[in-house]
């Protein structure tokens, strides 16, 4: 499958007229509680040749290539890429953490050698406690619910805890952030769940889970009251990304 991917970005360079800086894999692929039939959500960064920059008329900053069963793939404007990195966009360090890389460059592995400098505690927080907040208020407050949905609400929980311990971006791989922040008393339906994750083409509904129903509801007000005491954050000056900017357009 990596060699149809990378026919795909190739194809993109070709169609678009662009050069693909970097592309791997987000989703629960990354994370590493995919499904036998989990489709590839791949996303890319690339770059326009430097005029197309200087055009007077808007040119789209996103490129949605393909959504089926089987691909999702979409990439953003290298652009694009450096203003959400200045505002600590927290999807744009999943990607660049992401352990299934399909394509890299020189200009890419120096963009990301200064990533964690632009990380913010509390947008990274408030991003992933928003995400467990919202699926689990509406997925997992019957006594029949779908199972899939704790992980969505899990992940981001302990992201969050890893944020206050260490003041960085999150790994990617679920079973990483579980053994390093998690709940001894809640791995054992973790470590269950995940298996049957991974092992099921789709994991259906079935009955609650006490014991990490319970875990959400304690961590949920005990995450917000952590992110309001945060100190007050401000994004760095611009002058680093202005000039990895101008050094990408002056390679192509």
């Amino acid at each position: 499958m990596q060699n149809e991917i990378k026919k795909k970005l190739a194809e993109i360079e070709t169609s678009e007229n662009v050069k693909v800086l970097y592309a791997a894999e987000s989703g629960s692929r990354a994370w590493g509680f995919a499904s036998p039939d989990s489709d590839y959500d791949v996303r890319f960064i690339y770059v326009r040749p430097a005029a197309d920059y200087l055009r007077l008329e808007k040119t789209r900053d996103v490129i949605e290539w393909q959504l089926d069963a089987v691909y999702d793939i979409n990439g953003w404007d290298l652009r694009k890429t450096l203003q959400l990195l200045h505002k600590s966009n927290p999807t744009l360090f999943e990607w660049g953490n992401s352990p299934l890389v399909y394509r890299s460059s020189e200009i890419w592995e120096k963009l990301h050698g200064v990533f964690d400098r632009y990380f913010l505690d509390r947008a990274g927080m408030w991003h992933y406690l928003s995400m467990a907040r919202t699926n689990y208020r509406e997925y997992l407050h019957g006594d029949t619910v779908p199972l899939k949905k704790y992980l969505y609400v899990l992940r981001p929980l302990f992201a969050c805890r890893w944020i206050l311990m260490h003041h960085c971006p999150p790994p990617m791989r679920f079973a990483e952030l579980a053994d390093a922040i998690a709940d001894p008393a809640i791995m054992p339906a973790v470590r269950a769940l995940t298996a049957q994750k991974m092992q099921s083409p789709e994991l259906g509904c079935g009955a609650k889970i006490p014991v990490l129903n319970a875990y959400i509801e304690r961590s949920i007000p005990e995450l917000l009251a952590a992110v309001h005491a945060l100190p007050a954050e401000s994004g760095r000056d611009w002058s680093e990304l202005n000039a990895m900017f101008a050094a990408a357009l002056s390679a192509e």
